[in-house]
C-alpha cells in the first residue's frame, strides 16, 4: 500500500487506537503532555490488507541477528512507548514519519541542513528501498533513522508472524542501504502491542512515540501546522511530523517557518540516546 495513497481521512480514523494505556517513559538526551487519545475506528471501517514482505528482503530467523550482522544488541522489552525525554535545558527532538520522499523529504533535509539541526526519521521500507540515496543522506548529515515498519500497517489488525515480517525487513534494508540497523521504532498510527514491544526490542530497538503532534497529517493548512508545534514546544518534547503519507508540501514549509522561530526562542535540538543494554 502505497503512502501517497493513505487518505487522511483512513489516517485519522486509525492514528488513536492503541493511545489510550499510553504513559511517559524518561529517556536522555545525547551531547545533542502525552497527546490526547484519539477515537478508534469507526464502526464498518474498512480491513486493511495483509501486508506483503517483499522476497527480496526474505530473513533468518531473529536468533541469527547480532552486532556481526550491523544490529544492535537486544533492547529490554518495554510495555510502554516512550512519549518524552529528560531535558531540563529546552532541547526537543524533531521526528518525521512514513518517508523517504523523493517529492518532500528532499526539502525538509536542506531546512534542517541550514540551520545545523539533526532529526529522526522513522521510515518505512518500501519507501526505503525506492530512495536509498535518501537514507544515505540522513546518515551523513548526522540524522538518525528509525524503523515504520514496510508497508504501515495497523499492527493491532496483523498475526504476529505478519508483524514481524514488517518489521524485520525494514531494518534489513536500512542495514543493507546505511550499513547499521535502525535502535528506535515506532509503531504506525501509534497502535503499539505486545508483538511490537517484544519484536522490536529483539532487533535491538527502543519504542518512540511522541509528545506533540503537529497534526500535519490532516494537510492542516501551513499556519496550522506551525501554531501546533509551537504550542507544544518544551523540554524534551518530541515532536511528530510526516514527509511521507499524503500531500506534504505544508510539512516541508511549516518546518521553514516554526524551526527558526523556535531556534531564536533558545530551543536546542538534538538525538536521544539509548539506554545501555
Amino acid at each position: 500500500m502505497k503512502k501517497e495513497e493513505m487518505l487522511p481521512g483512513r489516517r485519522a480514523l486509525l492514528r488513536g487506537a492503541a493511545l489510550v494505556s499510553l504513559a511517559t517513559t524518561a529517556g536522555c538526551f545525547a551531547p545533542s503532555r502525552p497527546t490526547r487519545p484519539a477515537p478508534g475506528p469507526a464502526a464498518g471501517a474498512p480491513a486493511l490488507a495483509r501486508p506483503q514482505k517483499p522476497s527480496a528482503y526474505r530473513l533468518s530467523p531473529l536468533t541469527g541477528y547480532g552486532p556481526s550482522r550491523g544490529l544492535p544488541a537486544a533492547a529490554p522489552v518495554r510495555s510502554k512507548p516512550i512519549l518524552r525525554l529528560a531535558s531540563r535545558d529546552r532541547t526537543m527532538v524533531l521526528t518525521f514519519d512514513d518517508g523517504p520522499d523523493p517529492r518532500y523529504t528532499p526539502g525538509i533535509l536542506r531546512t534542517l541542513r541550514r540551520h545545523n539541526v539533526r532529526a529522526m526519521f522513522f521510515v518505512c521500507g518500501e519507501m526505503a528501498a525506492e530512495s536509498p540515496d535518501l537514507l544515505r543522506e540522513m546518515i551523513d548529515d548526522g540524522h538518525l533513522i528509525g524503523n515504520h515498519t514496510w508497508t504501515h500497517p495497523q499492527l493491532l489488525k496483523i498475526g504476529r508472524s505478519a508483524v514481524r515480517q514488517e518489521i524485520e525487513s525494514t531494518s534489513e534494508v536500512v542495514r543493507r542501504t546505511v550499513g547499521q540497523a535502525p535502535m528506535w521504532f515506532r509503531a504506525p498510527y501509534g497502535a503499539w502491542n505486545r508483538n511490537a514491544f517484544e519484536i522490536g526490542a529483539r532487533l535491538g530497538m527502543e519504542p518512540l512515540a511522541w509528545t506533540t503532534d503537529s497534526l500535519d497529517w490532516t494537510e492542516p493548512g501551513t499556519r496550522t501546522i506551525v501554531n501546533n508545534v509551537l504550542r507544544g514546544a518544551g523540554s524534551g518534547v518530541v515532536v511528530l511530523n510526516h514527509d511521507a503519507g499524503g500531500n506534504r508540501s505544508q510539512s516541508v514549509e511549516a518546518l521553514r517557518v516554526y524551526l527558526p522561530r523556535l531556534l531564536d526562542d533558545g530551543y536546542r535540538f538534538g538525538l536521544p540516546k539509548r539506554r545501555s543494554v
